[in-house]
């Protein structure tokens, strides 16, 4: 999607918060980190040239992957 994306870190993050594992925090504030820095990536890449179809082809994903995060968040504050 984005050079430098690691959608892995995303998916230990989430298996790490259902173990309720001693890395659990960790792996969240990595998936947070990366989710920001993705995001920085994406608003750069709208102000580009192609800028309208990146918003059209990635703006919802970027959107559900930080619905993700928030809610894996989230599940962790209620543990």
């Amino acid at each position: 999607m984005f050079p430098g994306y690691d959608g892995d870190k995303f998916e230990i993050a989430s298996e790490e918060t259902e173990k309720k594992s001693v890395y659990a925090a960790d792996d969240r504030a990595v998936a947070r980190e990366e989710l920001d820095s993705l995001k920085q990536a994406f608003e750069s890449a709208v102000q580009g040239p192609n800028g309208e179809e990146i918003r059209r082809r990635v703006g919802q994903r970027i959107r559900e992957l930080e619905q993700g995060v928030v809610a894996m968040e989230e599940r962790a504050k209620e543990d």
